[in-house]
Order: C-alpha cells, then sequence, then structure tokens
C-alpha cells in the first residue's frame, strides 16, 4: 500500500503542483516544470466559544496558509505540492486545541501545524483518470467523505485513486486509502484500510449515486465499518422559480472486537428559488441500533451537516434526527443565511429523546477575485439534561485571500 514519505515528497517538491484549471501542455519534462504555475491561500480567522459549563471562554486568532506550485501537462502526467501551516496569531491562543493543550478551555480545533497538506502525481487521459499520494477526497456533499476545509487544517488521505467515465453521464471512482491525515496535525493521523466505491449517472431527473464506503482501522484489531448506500440530488426550473431536491438512503454495518451493530441513513430536501430569496426544508436521520449504536461518518465534513456549533461531531448512541429549515439570498453584494435546527434521538433510552436546538447565521462577501471574508454564528440550546450537552455560542470572523 502507499505510504507518503518525507523521499516522495522531496521527489513531488521537486516537481511542482498540478491543478486541473491551471494544466498547461508541455512538449519537454524541463517545460513542464518551467510553466508550473505558484497558488496561495491565506484565511485569517477569529473563532470565540461561550459554554454553560465549567470551562472557560475559548478565544482565538488563527492564520492558515497553502502554499502549492502546479506544473504543466506532459504527456497526460502532471504533479502537484501544497504546503500548509497554522498557528495562533496576534497573542490571541485561550483555547484548547483539542491535543490536550489548555484543558480548561472549551475546544476550538485549530492546532499549531507546519505539514505536506498535498503532495501527488497524477495521469489524465479522456476517460480515465489516476492519482497517487496524499490528496483531497471529496465525494458527492462530504456527508460520508470530505476535506473539512471549515478548520484550518483540513482533512486530507495518502491514497490511490482511479476514475473512469467510459460513456457520456456515467462515472465510476475508487479510491485506496492508506492513511488518514486528520484536522488535529499529525498527532491525530489514523493508519488505515479503507476502499471507497462510487458511481454516478447524471439522469434526466438529476444525478444518482450508488456507493460503498468499507473502512477499517489499521490497528491490528477485528474492526469495519461499512455503508452502502444511494443518493439522488437534482435541480430544475420552473418558470422562474428553481427547485433542488436531495435523497438518500443508506445502510451501515459496524463491526468491532466487541460488538457488531447496524443502523440506518436517510436524508430528504427541497429546496426553492426565486430571486433574491432561496428556502430550504429537509430531514436528516442518522440512524440507532435498539439505542446502542449510532450511525457514524468519521470520513465526512461534519461541520456542514446537523449544526455549526459542531455538538454532534460523534452521532449519539440513540441516534439522531435533524428536522430543519433556513433562508438565504443575496443583498447588494452580501450573501445571507439563516438556519434553525431541531434535534431529536432516533430512539430514545436513558432519558434522552430531545436533543436540542441551534440557529445558524451567516453574512459572507467576495469583494472580487481573490479577497473574501464573513461572520458566523451559532447558538445551540441543550435538550434533555441526560443527553450530557450545554447551551454553547460561536462566532467567527474572517477574510481569505486565494490566487
Amino acid at each position: 500500500m502507499f505510504k507518503l514519505n518525507l523521499t516522495a515528497a522531496g521527489v513531488l517538491l521537486s516537481l511542482g503542483a498540478f491543478s486541473p484549471a491551471q494544466a498547461e501542455q508541455a512538449n519537454t519534462f524541463t517545460e513542464s516544470i518551467s510553466k508550473g504555475k505558484a497558488s496561495l491561500d491565506v484565511r485569517l480567522r477569529y473563532e470565540g466559544v461561550n459554554q454553560d459549563n465549567d470551562l472557560k471562554d475559548a478565544n482565538a486568532v488563527t492564520v492558515r496558509t497553502l502554499l502549492g506550485y502546479t506544473t504543466a501537462d506532459f504527456y497526460g502526467f502532471s504533479a502537484m505540492v501544497e504546503l500548509e501551516d497554522s498557528r495562533p496569531v496576534a497573542g490571541l491562543n485561550k483555547y484548547n486545541d483539542g491535543l490536550g493543550s489548555r484543558p480548561d478551555y472549551s475546544v476550538i480545533a485549530d492546532p499549531k501545524t507546519t505539514e505536506v497538506d498535498q503532495a501527488f502525481v497524477q495521469y489524465r487521459h479522456k476517460i480515465f483518470n489516476a492519482k497517487l499520494g496524499r490528496q483531497v477526497l471529496a465525494i458527492d456533499n462530504q456527508r460520508f467523505v470530505g476535506h473539512v476545509g471549515w478548520r484550518q487544517d483540513r482533512q486530507t488521505f495518502d491514497a490511490i485513486s482511479v476514475g473512469l467515465t467510459p460513456i457520456e453521464n456515467l462515472s465510476a471512482s475508487y479510491s485506496y486509502v492508506g492513511k488518514r491525515n486528520r484536522i488535529f496535525a499529525q498527532e491525530r493521523d489514523v493508519d488505515s484500510k479503507d476502499h471507497l466505491f462510487n458511481l454516478g449517472y447524471n439522469s434526466p431527473i438529476g444525478k444518482i449515486s450508488g456507493y460503498g464506503y468499507l473502512l477499517e482501522v489499521d490497528n491490528r484489531t477485528k474492526n469495519s465499518l461499512d455503508s452502502y448506500g444511494i443518493r439522488l440530488d437534482g435541480n430544475r426550473d420552473v418558470n422562474a422559480v428553481g427547485l433542488g431536491y436531495q435523497l438518500e438512503y443508506a445502510r451501515q454495518r459496524s463491526v468491532s472486537p466487541t460488538a457488531t451493530f447496524n443502523a440506518n441513513y436517510m436524508l430528504a430536501e427541497l429546496k426553492v428559488s426565486f430571486k433574491p430569496v432561496a428556502v430550504h426544508v429537509g430531514f436528516e436521520s442518522l440512524g440507532s441500533d435498539k439505542g446502542e449504536y449510532g450511525f457514524s461518518t468519521p470520513l465526512a465534513t461534519l461541520h456542514k451537516f446537523n449544526g455549526w456549533a459542531d455538538q454532534f461531531l460523534t452521532t449519539p448512541k440513540q441516534g439522531l434526527r435533524d428536522i430543519y429549515a433556513g433562508l438565504g439570498g443575496n443583498i447588494v453584494g452580501l450573501n445571507w443565511a439563516a438556519i434553525y435546527h431541531n434535534f431529536s434521538a432516533d430512539k430514545s433510552t436513558d432519558g434522552v429523546k430531545n436533543l436540542g436546538n441551534e440557529i445558524d447565521l451567516q453574512l459572507t462577501r467576495q469583494f472580487n477575485d481573490i479577497f473574501s471574508g464573513g461572520i458566523k454564528f451559532a447558538a445551540y440550546r441543550a435538550g434533555d439534561a441526560a443527553a450530557g450537552k450545554v447551551n454553547t455560542n460561536k462566532v467567527w470572523v474572517w477574510t481569505s485571500v486565494s490566487f
């Protein structure tokens, strides 16, 4: 299996980086290097966390820098390297980074780190592409596999991935993941033996995806987390109104040295857009097996789902039902959104039924091609005391430059 090491990273660094949008055909290997392009993404962010418990309020100003280089295409081959650095600045670092520092403060999961974010070689030719190395994987809506790009140290994978488009509107992909480079620097990275299968077809009613995500932590124990599902994601215009819809179902089997569990996943969402406003309503269920196990998606971009306060990064053993509704739009160049979530248990046990509710608000602005910024607020209110949650408020203010 593939393991990224310092030698491989050095070779890839000498080659440069690849970005399909920037690719340029080169006639020689040397020319592929000289025609490469650099990329830079810098995000400066303040985050504050207030919780109704004994933990101190957390405050952090952090800056995340991504620096990459892109080679030109050379007979279908290309390469990429991207370095990532994340650290607190301005002396404001009163927070628990999730690695045990300052345990008397609330968690802001942005530890100080400098590492290789991506480094891979790639081959692309007509209907086939393959990639070997450390890379971003973001499948469908990232509910099962994503990059967790909201955090300053995003998630990447040491993997072999291949894609195939044998006919128009049909695509297939497979990835083997040997290591999960998680958001907590290198200290919480996980060796794995993950197989990710996805088949997609663009039908007249939307994209239909079938998938199997077979996960295993490589720790010499009997364990697996296998999820199989089907998904529909479509949209269409009816007169001046845009309609978007999602339907999804998955079945999961979790095996550990001590127990085996089964759980279901369901999603139904409808979005109606009529300028300048869009409205959406939805229901998401991460099911439970008799109140003893909750449906799990450990490779997901979890911040996108079940509220921005991140109270359900781990599904309770009672499962989770999320009924949500939101409004959004654009006014004088400002993108705004307001979302309400109502949470409850899928299987009520141990006095846990009401899991609380949350209001999320966001305002963003794209000032020009390279400069953007935003402010976001999340207010979670706890439900049954037995659920172990507490009232939580979070606020973010950020700006980013990317070119």
